[in-house]
């Protein structure tokens, strides 16, 4: 168990509608303003999703390029880039992600029924955008939606190698129709099965999301909140806007006596190059 802990914002996701969710950061000033209030709230990593001009998800390369340079240029927050997107995009545009050279990028290991959609993740893609990571030299981050994702991740690891930067972080994204369900026991058996040496995030989904919580750290684990995963602070009661999700995150954590972990920290921990 660590000293402190990790905590990583998602703050847009693909899926939420601004038109229904007004406090959702969908344009660059939002984005931005968001990661600032975040890093100072506790957050050390920012997990971006992109819209276009009309709300929309969108993998636009000269806009990741713009995203990442602006939140370099305003926070220290370590950049970590979807390469899921949404469900629909084709597997060029989420492997070109890796273009706009952010610090990480997420990396699922298989394929999950989200909800009523499905979300592709083949061996070969996984093993393309795997081996373009080490190539460029960007962290990747082993989303885990199942235990075969993690049978997927050793299978990967024994055949390509170490990740850049020597370390294995992964998430455990709980609490999606067709995935982990969002509870301790479920944690507890997904940490077993886990590489030797790996640490590792949890996420949860919805009303999962304080459970998940809670149980994360009591299981010495680190956590990813935000809007992307969760838009109800409390029953009754959305939520206010992401920073409000992290302060949650730092006080539990706090609390735990493994406050946030700062920026700086969170790079050598998660082994990216303080120069990127």
């Amino acid at each position: 168990m660590t000293a402190a802990t990790l905590i990583t914002v998602a703050p847009t996701g693909a899926e939420a509608d601004k038109s229904r969710t007004p406090a959702l950061p969908v344009t660059l000033d939002e984005l931005v303003a968001t990661a600032i209030a975040c890093q100072a709230a506790g957050a050390a990593v920012i997990h971006v999703h992109i819209r276009d001009d009309k709300a929309r998800p969108t993998l636009d390369l000269p806009r990741l390029k713009d995203t990442v340079a602006a939140l370099r240029a305003r926070t220290s927050l370590i950049v970590q880039l979807s390469t899921g997107g949404a469900v629909t995009d084709p597997f060029e545009d989420r492997l070109n992600v890796l273009e706009a050279s952010p610090d990480a990028c997420s990396l699922t290991c298989g394929k999950v029924n989200f909800g009523d959609d499905v979300f592709m993740n083949p061996w070969g893609f996984i093993t393309d955008l795997y081996q373009a990571t080490q190539e460029k030299g960007i962290a990747p981050e082993f989303e885990l939606f199942d235990l075969g994702h993690i049978s997927t991740l050793h299978r990967l690891l024994a055949t390509y190698g170490p990740p850049h930067g020597g370390r294995i972080h992964c998430d455990l994204v709980m609490g999606v129709p067709g995935g982990f369900d969002g509870d301790l026991r479920t944690i507890a058996t997904a940490v077993q099965s886990l590489p030797d040496g790996a640490t590792w995030s949890a996420t949860g989904i919805g009303r999962t999301s304080v459970p998940v919580l809670l149980a994360a750290l009591s299981a010495g684990g680190h956590l990813r909140v935000g809007m992307e995963d969760t838009l109800t602070f409390a029953k009754g009661r959305p939520v206010r806007d992401n920073a409000e999700l992290v302060t949650r995150a730092a006080s539990a954590a706090t609390l735990a006596q493994r406050p946030p972990m700062t920026t700086a920290a969170a790079r050598a921990f998660l082994g990216i190059d303080s120069a990127a």
